[in-house]
């Protein structure tokens, strides 16, 4: 190899990672821009509701903490309360297709109206692109994009991270909160919490 490649392709290296880097989720920046088929079979992407506020949920119904909140109504109830305020409620499967609990989009929409869930859309991500430009590493891991496309929110659904029910009545609802406050234009009072639930299964892992 001659001696000028090798600062050649390590500056396109460099460049590449401070590509990626530009484009990861941060809070107080644009939330990264995306595309994806519905369990439906039907486009979306964050552009297409430009001007409204989005929360994004990770899911996956094989993880217990994901169980835990949607045997006890807490996620439905919390979409619910979002979307009947006009806000955009997206769920994101980012799980891999050679994952045990991988669930084909149309088990996925199955299991969702099963839940009675209020979702907006279930958004399919087996290649883990959505995912892995939010950063998202656990189920749930719950984001909220305001009206301006700027991410104010980014963490875990509430404040007891376990995967026991009986919790859930004696946590904070991050989410509400921090929802309830970028509707009144206000700013997000806790912007950023620690996630919890099962590790995100991405492909190539």
């Amino acid at each position: 190899m001659k001696p000028l490649v090798v600062p050649a392709l390590l500056a396109a290296i460099l460049g590449t990672a401070a590509a990626a880097a530009s484009a990861a989720a941060a809070i107080g920046q644009p939330a990264p821009a995306f595309s994806a088929t519905d369990a439906a079979g039907k486009a979306v992407s964050l552009a297409d509701y430009k001007g409204r506020t989005v929360v994004l949920e990770w899911v996956n119904p094989g993880c217990p903490y994901v169980r835990k909140h949607y045997g006890a109504d807490n996620m439905q109830s919390t979409q619910k309360a979002a979307v009947d305020k006009g806000v955009v409620w997206l769920a994101i499967n980012s799980t891999a297709r050679d994952a045990t609990d991988y669930l084909e989009p149309s088990a996925m929409a199955h299991w969702m109206k099963s839940q009675r869930a209020a979702a907006s859309a279930t958004l399919m991500d087996s290649g883990g692109q959505i995912g892995r430009a939010y950063g998202a590493r656990t189920t749930p891991h719950m984001y909220i994009v305001n009206a301006q496309g700027v991410l104010v929110y980014a963490g875990a659904i509430d404040s007891k991270p376990s995967a026991n029910p009986a919790d859930i009545k004696t946590a904070t609802n991050h989410v509400n909160q921090a929802l309830g406050e970028t509707l009144a234009g206000k700013p997000v009072s806790v912007a950023a919490t620690q996630p919890y639930g099962c590790s995100v299964k991405y492909s190539g892992l």
